[in-house]
């Protein structure tokens, strides 16, 4: 049995999408980078550890043919880690920092079981255009940037904030499909 370790909308969403059947188990880890963490070992150690935390939470007759999935997604400008806007304050400076730079959205999947772990990451590109105060004020009065990484959401308003993309834009949103896909036909057949 599959399950998603995570409580985002967005990652149910779209690990929907690939037509894997699926249970969502939620799980509360703390999210905060250890010194001399890289930003990439930060977003991998995140991931596995939700799915690790979410395969601990079930009891061993379910454990045992288990397949958690968990994932990470962080904004990453010069080498910052931007995590989820804490304020309004706190999202407007963000947003402040990405207008006009090119900034990398690093997403990582993990699935555990048992007797196995596997895991991607994928990395892509994204550049703001320059925004004005009064473009970043609109945005965050939306609402749309709380409880998003780097205060904007791809999939919603935040996409006229976007000048160019490489990479993926579900991997931007949460969860890259392309990745999991893999991995889920990789790990057990059963689970895709």
């Amino acid at each position: 049995m599959l399950y998603l370790a995570s409580q985002s909308p967005r990652r149910r969403d779209l690990l929907g999408q690939l037509g894997a059947a699926f249970s969502v188990l939620e799980v509360d880890i703390v999210e905060q980078r250890a010194i001399d963490e890289s930003p990439h070992d930060y977003v991998r150690r995140v991931a596995c550890d939700k799915a690790k935390e979410g395969l601990a939470s079930l009891d061993a007759d379910k454990r045992a043919t288990a397949v958690v999935l968990g994932a990470d997604t962080e904004v990453v400008l010069d080498g910052d880690v931007f995590g989820k806007p804490s304020d309004a304050a706190d999202a407007a400076a963000m947003l402040r920092r990405l207008s006009g730079r090119m900034h990398e959205v690093i997403s990582a999947v993990w699935l555990v079981s048992d007797d196995r772990e596997v895991g991607e990451v994928c990395v892509s590109k994204v550049r703001f255009a320059t925004l004005d105060d009064a473009t970043i004020d609109a945005y965050v009065a939306s609402g749309e940037p709380f409880g998003k990484a780097g205060a904007y959401a791809i999939q919603g308003r935040g996409a006229t904030l976007i000048e160019y993309l490489e990479g993926s834009y579900s991997g931007v949103m949460g969860l890259p499909l392309f990745e999991t896909a893999r991995l889920l036909r990789n790990f057990d057949a059963k689970t895709a």
